[in-house]
């Protein structure tokens, strides 16, 4: 519950509690505290039995920090049913931009001279920026689907 305090945070807060509550009163404070926390435990835990009573035995391996939708999802792609890992694995992300720098410089990449010259000839889009020569009053093409 406290595992990101520090030795000097805990003893600041031994410090200021002596200040507020007096050395004769902080005995007594610690033991309503402790047992303030001991029952917010066992409530908590009490309720989750409950749930999990309601809910039947066919949750019987229902997790609460599965509610958590960080920890569902991690839990659901982690989960191998669905042949992730392989589509992850077979997916080359260097490669597949190499391909995408390859195609904008016009240059071909080896995976597509390959198919290309197996497969015979093939149309290849330019995808190169050529200049257009436009005449100074004329004014540029109006494209409604870039505004």
């Amino acid at each position: 519950m406290f595992n990101d305090i520090g030795p000097l945070e805990l003893v600041t807060i031994v410090v200021i509690a002596v200040l507020v509550f007096g050395p004769d009163k902080l005995p007594k404070m610690i033991q309503d505290v402790a047992r303030t926390i001991r029952k917010i435990r066992e409530f908590s835990e009490s309720a989750k039995q409950d749930i999990r009573n309601e809910l039947g035995p066919e949750f019987k391996d229902f997790e609460f920090e599965d509610l958590n939708p960080k920890t569902f999802i991690r839990k659901q792609l982690d989960n191998d049913d669905l042949g992730l890992k392989e589509i992850r694995n077979g997916f080359d992300l260097k490669k597949e931009m190499a391909e995408v720098t390859d195609a904008v410089h016009g240059r071909e990449s080896e995976s597509s001279t390959s198919s290309s010259a197996s497969s015979g000839p093939t149309g290849t889009v330019d995808m190169t920026k050529k200049p257009t020569s436009t005449d100074p009053d004329e004014r540029p093409p109006f494209d409604a689907d870039a505004t």
